[in-house]
C-alpha cells in the first residue's frame, strides 16, 4: 500500500510502468513518456552529473525511442528472447511537488531470468507529469545498489 501523500493514481502508474517492462510490452512502456521531456538514467555514481561522467544509460526522448525500436526488431540478440523479469516495488515516497509534476522515490528488487537469475536491486525516482487525469513519464532515474561493480548488460528496460 503506498505510504501517506503519495496519489493513488501515481503509484498505479508506477506500477504499471513496471509491469509494461517486465512483461516485455515496450511500445505500451513507451507510450507512458512525455513527448517533449524525457529522460531514463542509469548513473554509475549517486549525484553524478551526466554531462560530464560516464553513465551505464543516459537517453533522452530520442534515444529511448531508438532503444524501444530496437527491442521491437526482434535483432537486439541480447535480448532474443526477452528476459523473463519481475520487480518488487516498495517504500513509495513523495519527495518532491509542484503544480506539474510529482517526484516519487522507490526502492526495488528485479529478477531477470536468462539463463541464469541475476538479482537487481536499487532505487528509483519517477518524476511524472500531472495533467488532470493524463499521467507522462518526464525521468526515471535508477540507482543501482552494486553500481560500482562490473555489472552484466542492461539491455533491457530496468
Amino acid at each position: 500500500m503506498p505510504t501517506d501523500g503519495i496519489d493513488p493514481a501515481w503509484a498505479g502508474f508506477i506500477y504499471r510502468e513496471a509491469r509494461l517492462a517486465d512483461e516485455s510490452r515496450y511500445s505500451e512502456w513507451e507510450s507512458l513518456w512525455d513527448d517533449d521531456e524525457a529522460v531514463y538514467w542509469v548513473p554509475i555514481e549517486p549525484d553524478q552529473d551526466p554531462n560530464r561522467k560516464l553513465s551505464y544509460i543516459y537517453d533522452n526522448r530520442k534515444r529511448l525511442a531508438s532503444r524501444i525500436r530496437q527491442l521491437n526488431s526482434g535483432f537486439r540478440h541480447s535480448q532474443t528472447p526477452p528476459s523473463t523479469m519481475r520487480r518488487l516495488i516498495t517504500n513509495l515516497e513523495l519527495i518532491a511537488q509542484d503544480e506539474r509534476s510529482v517526484t516519487i522515490g522507490s526502492n526495488f528488487v528485479l529478477f531477470e531470468h536468462r539463463e541464469v537469475l541475476t538479482t537487481w536491486a536499487g532505487r528509483y525516482t519517477h518524476r511524472i507529469r500531472t495533467n488532470g487525469d493524463k499521467l507522462r513519464l518526464l525521468q526515471k532515474v535508477v540507482h543501482l545498489v552494486n553500481s560500482r561493480d562490473s555489472i552484466p548488460t542492461l539491455a533491457f528496460l530496468i
